[in-house]
């Protein structure tokens, strides 16, 4: 009996599949693998995570003058956008503030029966409106920041070519994107909102109250019938005026006081430019030439100190506009007290 020496079907096909498709080397770089019943330990897989290497990293590229003025202006204009979106909200507050005053007056002297104490509620919810807007002065005060960086530092180089390059306002913007902080105190953005609209606000809501105390239902015959119908429930009278007093008294004392704060550097009009109410007289005149000496005094210093400090001897000009009139050691909040100080000495 003859045996059949001839392959089988599965055998001749699994033959040429084996010669066929030959095992690929594993890459040079390929992280060494463990068998698949092997386990490894977390000091294990760091070893052999070292041992991979990884390729250099790519020197950073210097970007040119030309890139360096396209990233300026986009970001002046975001920043611009920011300061905007946060202004209106500004005037929100304030139209608020208006409104709810318009409305309660119109309801309290609508009708002698109407009671006084109304404005008096009034008089808390326009308090409530105030730091409101104070919180969103000091936010609006974050963008108004930079934008006036990017102008006094970047946008007058431009403007004025031929100055000495320095890149003062490019360490200081650098720090304020790094750690954005508040550039005004609460105190003062209150001070300053306080002064500009709401005083106006509490002094007419006060001068209401007492004239609707007078008047309704018929005008008081004297100062006892005044005090008796300022009296609000279990509050005699002479309470709610003396409480009345003190709180407006405080209120004119605060805006006083906060005056002398002078951090915030976005506006634009400072108290001593914006005189609403200013009469014309010697004792005027005598102080602006006052301030305006000191002005001029604390600018002739500031350059001083300018050119007697010298340049690093390792900065080069790369091309890039930078400000030339700020040293590298003057504090943010001068920033832009150096930028024409007066104007009429300007002019001159």
């Amino acid at each position: 009996m003859k045996t059949d020496l001839r392959p089988r079907a599965a055998e001749a096909s699994a033959g040429p599949s084996k010669t066929l498709q030959p095992t690929r080397p594993a890459p040079a770089d390929a992280p060494e693998t463990a068998p698949i019943h092997q386990t490894l330990t977390p000091e294990q897989a760091a070893v052999h995570a070292t041992q991979v290497p990884r390729p250099a990293p790519a020197a950073a590229r210097r970007i040119s003058p030309a890139e360096f003025n396209t990233a300026m202006v986009h970001f002046y204009r975001g920043e611009v956008t920011r300061a905007n979106t946060w202004r209106n909200r500004l005037d929100t507050t304030t139209n608020w503030a208006v409104l709810t005053t318009g409305a309660t007056l119109s309801f309290a002297f609508s009708s002698p029966t109407n009671p006084h104490f109304v404005i008096l509620i009034n008089t808390v919810l326009v308090g409530f409106f105030l730091f409101m807007e104070a919180r969103r002065y000091r936010y609006y005060e974050i963008w108004s920041s930079r934008v006036r960086i990017v102008e006094t530092g970047y946008f007058t180089h431009i403007l004025t070519p031929g100055a000495e390059a320095d890149d003062a306002w490019m360490g200081i913007l650098v720090d304020d994107l790094k750690t954005p902080h508040f550039t005004i105190s609460e105190w003062e953005a209150l001070g300053r909102r306080l002064r500009r609209n709401y005083l106006w606000i509490f002094v007419l809501l006060a001068a209401c109250w007492n004239l609707k105390v007078y008047i309704h239902p018929v005008p008081a015959y004297d100062f006892n019938a005044f005090i008796d119908r300022a009296t609000i429930g279990v509050m005699p009278g002479e309470f709610v005026l003396l409480t009345g007093i003190l709180f407006n008294l405080g209120l004119f004392i605060f805006a006083l006081f906060t005056m002398r704060l002078r951090q915030a550097t976005g506006e634009v009009l400072t108290e001593r430019d914006f005189h609403p109410f200013q009469r014309v007289g010697e004792w005027t005149r005598a102080a602006a030439t006052k301030r305006r000496t000191a002005t001029v005094r604390r600018a002739k210093r500031a350059r001083e100190r300018t050119r007697a400090t010298p340049r690093p001897a390792g900065s080069t000009n790369t091309g890039e506009w930078r400000r030339s009139d700020i040293h590298r050691s003057q504090p943010p909040e001068d920033i832009h007290r150096t930028q024409f100080p007066n104007r009429d000495t300007v002019i001159k």
